[in-house]
């Protein structure tokens, strides 16, 4: 599978970004999908994840009720709505794609690029 994300940028806390995650290479409906974030100097860490359909979806606690992840499988595509962005949520932004998915950086197989999101206080 191959990812590449976009939508990171420069913001202020309190505002919102929206990152896209686009897939090719596979039949993307058939991929569970996830974001994970990597801050400086910390370890990559999962922020959201849903399943092939779209329908389950689960995130960090950290997250809740300020992120929404959801595809487009006409698409190809993931999406992580980001909204009340707080300066802990600077970071690296991955997307990720396995068949199984799950909350744990090891069980998936394909990552994209990265996008850096950056929150100014």
């Amino acid at each position: 599978v191959q990812l590449q994300a976009c939508g990171g940028g420069l913001v202020q806390a309190g505002g919102s970004l929206r990152l896209s995650c686009v897939a090719s290479g596979v039949k993307f409906s058939n991929y569970a999908m996830a974001w994970f974030r990597q801050a400086p100097g910390k370890k990559r860490e999962f922020v959201a994840g849903l399943t092939w359909s779209g329908i389950n979806t689960h995130y960090a606690n950290s997250v809740k009720g300020r992120f929404t992840i959801s595809r487009d499988n006409a698409k190809n595509t993931v999406y992580l709505q980001m909204n009340g962005l707080k300066s802990e949520d600077t970071a690296v932004y991955y997307c990720a794609a396995d068949l199984t998915g799950g909350d744990t950086e090891a069980l998936f197989e394909s990552w994209g690029q990265g996008t850096l999101v950056t929150v100014s206080s």
